[in-house]
């Protein structure tokens, strides 16, 4: 993600006529180490943009600070609640939420095989876990489709085996891995070593991109399905300059965590073009409403709740012999947008 964030400052804000500095701030992944950072910056440096987070308990504790601060936070995590209950003028979300990426992969999977009647899924016990397995019991309950069981585990669990050994007893047609990172990547991983691709399809809703896929290899991800927020394949004008700057620079293509830095930086700097200011009220009113040439193909920022508008995709790991490059691991077969609707949004934006 900072390699991300730190070319598009470097590419993007000269061509823009913007002076930038960027620090990088690490969270940890933990919003009681990552949030003492931030209000540093915030009281010491005087900071007041901010982009980022993996974790959205972390974003979520972000957001409140930089609200607080009267300042800019562009994230990319997942759970509703950012662009939901939880809104605020100060931050803007640029990934689907868990809502369309559980709409945009589980309900085309559905389509494409209609006779997996019976699901079982493994979940991280946090918000972006509830909220995904929320969305997903809300399609399986009104597909008239069998929850057959949960599995919670803690966001410091290494081993999944007995996760796994609790699905397969379920005898499910379908796994559902609801977990993010090295997470899903050691269920997966070891869900393949149980022999469950024999026994079930498997999707990961929100996997993340070309490092997770690097570090399983084909072996693991032949027909597996994976929800995705982006992929370096995506034949838009923008993405094909954005690949062209990872290889240019990095020499590799960007991962979702790479492409995720990057355009969240992109949209401050987007913001304070328009605004040709870089004082955060100005930049937010510039932002709301703002459409912009993004990696997905021409994105939107929804005024009323500061969401980004654009599409997810649904992938499957490819086999070994059908790849035509070493990163070369899944083809996307679906994609979409599918957001909460004003009326039924959470979103109550403070005036």
């Amino acid at each position: 993600m900072a390699d991300g964030a730190t070319l598009a400052v470097k590419s993007l804000a000269k061509s823009y006529g913007l002076t930038i500095d960027a620090t990088v701030v690490d969270s940890e992944g933990n919003p009681g180490k990552g949030l003492p950072k931030i209000l540093t910056q915030i009281h010491q440096n005087d900071t007041r943009f901010f982009t980022g987070g993996t974790l959205s308990s972390t974003a979520l504790a972000v957001s409140s600070e930089a609200a607080k601060a009267g300042g800019v936070f562009v994230t990319a995590v997942g759970a509703d609640e950012v662009t939901g209950s939880h809104c605020n003028r100060s931050t803007f979300r640029w990934s689907v939420p868990t809502f369309g990426a559980i709409e945009q992969t589980v309900r085309p999977f559905i389509e494409m095989n209609p006779s997996a009647r019976r699901w079982y899924t493994i979940t991280p016990k946090y918000v972006f876990g509830e909220a995904l397995l929320t969305n997903a019991q809300r399609i399986l309950k009104e597909k008239g489709l069998e929850h057959a069981g949960n599995s919670y585990h803690a966001l410091n669990e290494t081993e999944f085996s007995g996760y796994i050994t609790t699905a397969v007893a379920a005898k499910p047609d379908v796994l559902l891995i609801l977990s993010f990172g090295g997470q899903s990547t050691h269920t997966l991983r070891q869900a393949v070593s149980f022999g469950v691709k024999e026994k079930m399809r498997v999707i990961v809703a929100w996997a993340s991109g070309l490092e997770q896929y690097s570090e399983l290899g084909s072996d693991v991800l032949e027909d597996v399905f994976l929800g995705s927020q982006y992929e370096h394949q995506i034949d838009t004008p923008q993405n094909r300059a954005l690949v062209s700057i990872f290889q240019e620079n990095l020499k590799t293509f960007p991962s979702y965590l790479g492409a995720n830095g990057f355009v969240c930086n992109q949209i401050v700097l987007e913001g304070m073009r328009k605004a040709q200011s870089v004082e955060p009220a100005a930049v937010i009113r510039a932002l709301e409403g703002l459409e912009y040439d993004g990696p997905t193909g021409r994105e939107h920022i929804r005024s009323f709740d500061h969401q980004v508008i654009k599409p997810y995709y649904l992938c499957r790991g490819k086999k070994k012999q059908n790849k035509k490059y070493d990163q070369d691991y899944v083809e996307i077969v679906d994609s979409g947008t599918a957001f909460v609707e004003r009326g039924q949004s959470e979103c109550k934006m403070p005036t």
